[in-house]
């Protein structure tokens, strides 16, 4: 299958020659129970091992990443249209995640002193047990060691159902693991269809769920795991807002654009993808960014040379050119691109639309790949009014000379993050994820190892004092 339908085989495809280069047989129900129970059985006693013992294994994760960074690059090219060189980077990447966390999860998680009436009371954050990640292909290994690394550091073992059409890359990551002398069932990778997701979850040996994926298959699990009330990370789409103010560098600008737009083929839910740009600066920006655009080399993504590959299926594609498509009848103009390119493979040309406005598709809807929406604004009130007025809320850019002035906007811009003349963009050190139908919860730095932790209380009396007569017991 291509993506996660309900046939008996599921086919990796190259996006680039449109063959099949692989075909794997879905796990049973057994050989799912088997998975589930070695990873419950190995939590028991992962969670007893120290911080120093859980980084040790991190590190070798890390060195066994860079050691074959130009193998796995290749996995995740061959299978989602990657370009060879953001491959290898997205590989560079995953071993920073593992050695950061290996280098701060103690610290992350030291109990922490809390001072009541108690004789001692202090908090501690306990691992849950066994994480269920449910993750995309658009960022195969990136997206999985995101989670993987601050999880396996705080105690807890991780199981992955990743897409379908990226399953070479998920069988490579639990590779990855065991050759880094990672114990049995620590990771595990599940080769399932998507529609196993609801039934796994109910699995009472599954203790909490993270998902990255679209706003559908985000309320798919919410709805799963809050039937049976287990904690859920949700990293869902973006419509990130990219606003230009009248001082700000738009050469900068506008090359930072290109490169936040048209990055992983525009297949990235923390692109920019709308840009609001005041009127004043307008016409020039447009200027700058669709020279800057035109530049961008489109072509085989193992060629080192080029920056645009192919998407990485084709419905997506004919969806995004659907979406275009409505665009331009609802009124929009094409500034450069808007087709889908006529060669072997999921092709679409980097495209720029303009004279878009809030009721039209490109400005509602996520464009998942290599499509910019440019709008025009009065001044920068309306500038925040037209970044707000969507229902994503997961990153945004903001380009203007007065930070002052920048960090009041920032903080009403609704976003769960505002970059500020630079790129959006993960980073293993700062909290990532969204508002409103981006999801809720946070991935990476210290928030991010907290989300599937305990956070119990500890009390030890008898008490040093005694509690106030007016407050209640529960």
């Amino acid at each position: 299958m291509q993506g996660d339908g309900n046939s008996m085989s599921i086919e990796s495809i190259n996006p680039a020659t449109e063959e099949v280069i692989e075909t794997f047989e879905p796990f049973t129900e057994r050989e799912v129970d088997e998975a589930l129970q070695r990873a419950r059985n190995t939590f028991l006693r992962w969670r007893t091992t120290s911080f120093a013992e859980r980084g040790e294994l991190l590190v070798s994760v890390a060195a066994y990443l860079r050691a074959h960074k130009a193998a796995l690059g290749k996995v995740m090219t061959l299978e989602m249209g990657k370009p060879i060189v953001e491959a290898e980077a997205e590989v560079e990447k995953c071993a920073w995640v593992c050695d950061y966390y290996a280098e701060n999860a103690e610290n992350f998680l030291a109990d922490q002193s809390a001072p009541s009436a108690a004789t001692e009371s202090y908090v501690a954050f306990r691992p849950l047990g066994v994480v269920l990640a449910v993750m995309p292909w658009n960022f195969p290994f990136w997206q999985v060691f995101r989670f993987a690394a601050p999880a396996i550091m705080a105690g807890n073992v991780g199981v992955l159902k990743h897409a379908s059409n990226v399953s070479r890359s998920a069988l490579e990551i639990e590779r990855v693991f065991r050759e880094s002398g990672a114990p049995d069932g620590l990771f595990q990778t599940l080769l399932v269809p998507g529609g196993q997701v609801a039934t796994i979850i109910r699995d009472p040996r599954i203790a909490a769920v993270t998902l990255t994926g679209s706003e559908p298959a985000g309320v798919s699990v919410a709805s799963a795991s809050g039937s049976v009330l287990k904690k859920t990370v949700l990293e869902l789409g973006g419509s990130d807002a990219f606003i230009v103010l009248e001082d700000a560098d738009l050469e900068g600008a506008a090359q930072m654009a290109t490169r936040s737009r048209f990055q992983n083929t525009g297949q990235s839910c923390i692109a920019a993808k709308r840009f609001i740009v005041v009127e004043s600066v307008y016409d020039e920006f447009i200027e700058r960014f669709v020279s800057e655009t035109k530049a961008l080399k489109v072509g085989d993504p193992l060629d080192r040379a080029t920056q645009i590959g192919p998407m990485s299926r084709g419905d997506l594609r004919d969806g995004l050119a659907q979406q275009v498509r409505d665009t331009l009848a609802q009124g929009a103009q094409v500034a450069l691109g808007g087709e889908a390119l006529a060669r072997t493979g999921y092709y679409y040309a980097p495209t720029i639309l303009t004279g878009v406005t809030p009721e039209m598709v490109a400005f509602r809807e996520e464009t998942f790949g290599p499509v910019a929406a440019v709008i025009r604004a009065h001044d920068a009130e309306e500038a925040i009014a037209l970044a707000n007025d969507s229902d994503f809320g997961l990153g945004g850019n903001l380009w203007t000379r007065d930070i002052a002035r920048a960090k009041q906007i920032a903080a009403r811009l609704e976003s769960g993050g505002v970059f500020i003349n630079g790129m959006t963009a993960s980073d293993p050190r700062l909290p990532f994820g969204g508002v409103k139908h981006s999801g809720y919860g946070r991935e990476l730095s210290a928030f991010g190892i907290r989300e599937f932790v305990n956070i119990q209380t500890v009390w030890i009396g008898p008490a040093a004092t005694a509690a106030p007569t007016s407050v209640a017991t529960e």
